[in-house]
């Protein structure tokens, strides 16, 4: 199987969300060859992003690093607020039109995501329609979904199950999928969820994966369950503290303390702006009445 190299281990705990055990992963490895470098370089400074760690990768990655790190540091730079989207686009925008950029995966894949993150569907698909990777496959599905186009979606995961239907990304895909439409599928995609965190290890993009799945079956409890759970892997995770907004008010309960954490953490987040667009709201309506 494809993925089933000397980076595994560090791949898999990457695409699960279980960041820190990629990043000790890595630092077993022995004897890799330049390119089984570069290759754990990216997936451990990508974990390193995703904890938060931006500073730490745009220090590490030097001006003579080979390109793909160059790209994950830009990614960092991004991600972490220390250049604005204007140059971000247009750097990626050059690697586009490079010959030896655009024809390097991790490139494209970091393109994309950027690309992406700006609601640039049509680059985003451009940069990794190519599919040289299931990931970059796996983020044209990601964009289909925000696009509202499952069918498209669907289509990706076929080829993505063409090229490995066992591979951690594939199953994770599926259950993206599943999710958005709904019904029978979306049973199908607690399993997914289940499975992966039953068989490697159990974290908050995990929880929130069957969480969500709950919630579009109703069960709000079991929702709330492993959203707690979530909460437990990862306090300051975005998406968990949004989840809980969301179970709290269908549950009735008080969501104020989440609401505030996930202003604090993730103010960009849909819900946190959607939140603050409700209070401006009302404090005109009240200024107004006043």
């Amino acid at each position: 199987m494809a993925d089933r190299d000397i980076l595994f281990s560090v791949k898999n705990n990457f695409y699960i969300g279980a960041y820190n055990n990629a990043i000790n992963e890595a630092s077993d490895l022995e004897g890799l060859s330049d390119a089984e470098q570069t290759e754990k370089d990216v997936f451990v400074y990508r974990s390193y992003i995703a904890i938060g760690s931006h500073d730490l990768v745009i220090s590490e990655v030097t001006d003579s690093a080979p390109m793909a790190l160059q790209a994950v540091k830009l990614l960092a730079q991004y991600m972490g607020g220390r250049i604005g989207k204007e140059a971000a686009l247009q750097a990626v925008g050059g690697w586009m039109s490079d010959p030896i950029c655009n024809s390097n995966p991790h490139v494209l894949l970091v393109a994309g995501l950027v690309y992406a993150q700006e609601g640039n569907h049509v680059e985003a698909l451009k940069a990794c329609h190519a599919g040289q990777s299931l990931e970059m496959l796996a983020l044209c599905v990601q964009v289909y979904l925000k696009m509202d186009r499952a069918d498209k979606a669907e289509q990706q995961v076929k080829a993505m199950s063409a090229v490995d239907d066992d591979a951690t990304v594939t199953q994770l895909a599926t259950a993206w999928v599943g999710v958005a439409l709904g019904g029978a599928k979306v049973q199908e995609a607690s399993y997914i969820y289940q499975e992966l965190g039953d068989k490697f290890s159990w974290t908050a993009p995990l929880h929130n994966g069957l969480a969500v799945c709950h919630m579009k079956m109703g069960e709000w409890e079991d929702a709330e369950r492993d959203l707690l759970e979530a909460l437990g892997k990862d306090a300051k995770d975005a998406d968990t503290l949004a989840n809980l907004v969301t179970v709290g008010l269908h549950l009735g309960k008080s969501t104020g303390r989440y609401a505030s954490q996930l202003k604090v953490v993730a103010p960009q987040h849909p819900v946190a702006l959607r939140a603050a667009a409700g209070e401006e709201l009302f404090d005109r309506a009240a200024a107004a009445m006043a």
